[in-house]
């Protein structure tokens, strides 16, 4: 179960990098947007298991101007 947790997490950080790039932020942007650090985007976006709250994603979801389910979304070739 561990792995399955893990594993969503890290869809979820390659998402937001995703949609990060897609707007040509860079993660101090966004993170200056959200008033959150530039160490805590950039371990959402790596494989370093961080975890986040529902809250905090719908705050990165607003400030992305993306639905919230798209960071569920896996986008594994």
């Amino acid at each position: 179960m561990g792995s399955n947790v893990e594993n969503i997490y890290n869809v979820i950080g390659r998402n937001i990098k995703y949609y990060r790039k897609q707007k040509g932020w860079t993660q101090r942007v966004l993170s200056e947007k959200l008033l959150l650090s530039d160490s805590f985007i950039a371990k959402l976006e790596s494989v370093t298991h961080q975890t986040l709250s529902i809250d905090t994603l719908e705050q990165i979801a607003k400030v992305l101007d993306v639905p919230i389910e798209k960071f569920f979304e896996s986008k594994e070739k």
